[in-house]
């Protein structure tokens, strides 16, 4: 029998385990990290009157694979357990309410901005002035959103969550990375831009 927090060795759950590192909250920094790369894009792909195919695709992955794991790490995992091991000095509910509203507002953006990328990467044309607005206006929302997570909730998570809580959460980040596996009730979008794979790695 495998020790906890390990996987047989050809399982889908070790080849998803090897993608999620020994630190969830390492892994979150090297998301945001990722994310910000990103928000460079996608403002570069919105001021461009050619943009750059593969360049297009590649965000399109991002936002329909990595980011929604993501929002759901933090949703499901992270926030809550957060939440769950503050003291009351550390004044950190506010905080998530907020961050949990940003969420909301991603999920508002997304459908929009998917759809215009979706669009230039078929027809190899440029934004309309609406599509860049929205691009670049949801490329500055999650740079904001993100400044918050790094600045306050990473750095709190690290003094106030135990062991237990870091291999709850890598656990739950690994299934929800495996394949055939339902850990939640909204799974990947549809990533499977040119034929060419279902989306980029986290991270």
């Amino acid at each position: 029998m495998a020790r906890a927090g390990t996987y047989p060795v050809h399982s889908a759950l070790a080849t998803a385990a090897e993608g999620v590192l020994p630190d969830p909250l390492d892994h979150f920094a090297e998301e945001h990290l990722r994310q910000r790369e990103i928000c460079g894009m996608l403002d570069t792909i919105a001021a461009a009157a050619r943009p750059d195919r593969a360049v297009t695709i590649e965000a399109l992955r991002h936002l329909t694979t990595a980011l929604p794991r993501h929002l759901h790490d933090e949703e499901q995992g992270l926030f809550p357990s957060l939440r769950h091991r503050s003291e009351p000095d550390d004044e950190i509910n506010d905080t998530l309410d907020r961050l949990d509203a940003d969420h909301a507002r991603t999920a508002q953006f997304l459908d929009a901005v998917i759809a215009a990328l979706g669009r230039i990467a078929g027809s190899g044309g440029a934004l309309t002035a609406e599509e860049a607005e929205t691009v670049t206006g949801f490329a500055a929302h999650e740079r904001r959103h993100l400044i918050v997570e790094n600045a306050i909730v990473l750095p709190l998570a690290r003094v106030r969550l135990t062991a237990g809580d870091l291999d709850a959460l890598r656990q739950a980040m690994v299934l929800r990375r495996a394949p055939d596996t339902n850990t939640d009730s909204t799974g990947d979008r549809d990533a499977n831009w040119d034929g060419e794979g279902d989306g980029d790695g986290d991270g």
